[in-house]
């Protein structure tokens, strides 16, 4: 990871409208679709913008005749949704399974599995993935697990920045016991998240762990029951899209650089990103309420 981090300069003075808001974006006057348009174009994604909280969406897996298995249909639909999210003035994702299919998502589409050859996953294993688009967001992205999330499923959790999970869901890579191993970034994602130990148990035994235990070893950040899931999600959700949009975008590159550098580069590009911040008007803005005992009032990413 180079010391050269995502431009900070340039954020519009002007804030969105309340249709941006709701939306999660400009109106299609110019050709740009709004998250809930491109949604609404999908068999198996929803996306709903501000229901719970301003600038927040909720992206939806829904297939629940198949507990959210990704097929090829669901993929190529979820990447769309999130590309629209990207050019969003939405500042956090929640990710979720729908409650119908009782899954955040059981896995990956095992009749498409069988009918590759290697020729064809390894085609089908070009990216940008799901997982990569869901990493790489500019956007925080907590996942909400309301179920089972196994093998594909748990590493597009992975791949989320926070992770609640409700006490119900049992979390896995049981690809193994198929013949194959993860492919979706398991190997690495995992490792990197609950240590080399925890992650070969659970790969080459393809066991399945409760919630709880996935709180444990590091897997999850916090589980809860019906009571407290969804507020809590939500809760988190709010606390960040206060927050400024171009701060949260760099302290999430800036975090995610932690697993993937080593120490001297990671700070280096922390440096480098910190004072890129000192280039927006957030930074002044942010600043002048703290003086001033008052709600700073944040500039949006030009995108």
């Amino acid at each position: 990871m180079s010391g050269d981090g995502p431009s900070a300069d340039g954020p519009s003075a002007d804030g969105p409208s309340a249709d941006d808001r709701e939306t999660g974006g400009p109106r299609a006057d110019g050709g740009t679709p709004t998250v809930e348009s491109v949604a609404a174009e999908c068999e198996t994604v929803d996306a709903v913008v501000g229901d719970r909280v301003d600038a927040v969406v909720t992206v939806t897996l829904n297939r629940p005749d198949a507990r959210n298995a990704l097929n090829a249909t669901l993929r190529a639909e979820l990447k769309r949704v999130l590309d629209a999210i990207e050019e969003s003035s939405a500042r956090v994702v929640v990710l979720t399974g729908s409650d119908e299919a009782k899954a955040f998502v059981a896995g990956a589409d095992v009749t498409e599995l069988r009918e590759r050859d290697m020729l064809e996953q390894r085609e089908a294993s070009k990216r940008p993935r799901v997982y990569e688009r869901v990493d790489d967001l500019r956007q925080p992205v907590i996942a909400r697990v309301n179920g089972h999330a196994l093998g594909g499923g748990c590493e597009l959790m992975q791949a989320c920045d926070v992770r609640i999970a409700h006490e119900r869901a049992k979390l896995g890579q049981p690809e193994i016991n198929l013949g194959i191993m993860p492919g979706g970034g398991g190997t690495q994602r995992l490792a990197r998240l609950v240590g080399e130990g925890h992650a070969m148990r659970l790969i080459l035994t393809g066991e399945l762990i409760s919630a709880e235990e996935a709180a444990d070893i590091g897997l999850v950040e916090e589980v809860h029951g019906d009571d407290t899931f969804d507020d809590r999600v939500y809760e988190l959700a709010e606390m960040m899209a206060t927050k400024s949009p171009v701060a949260l975008e760099f302290a999430k590159k800036a975090v995610k650089a932690a697993s993937r550098t080593d120490l001297e580069q990671g700070i280096e590009y922390e440096a480098e990103l910190f004072a890129q911040l000192f280039g927006s008007p957030d930074k002044d803005e942010g600043i002048d309420a703290f003086f001033e005992d008052r709600e700073p009032e944040w500039h949006e990413r030009e995108r």
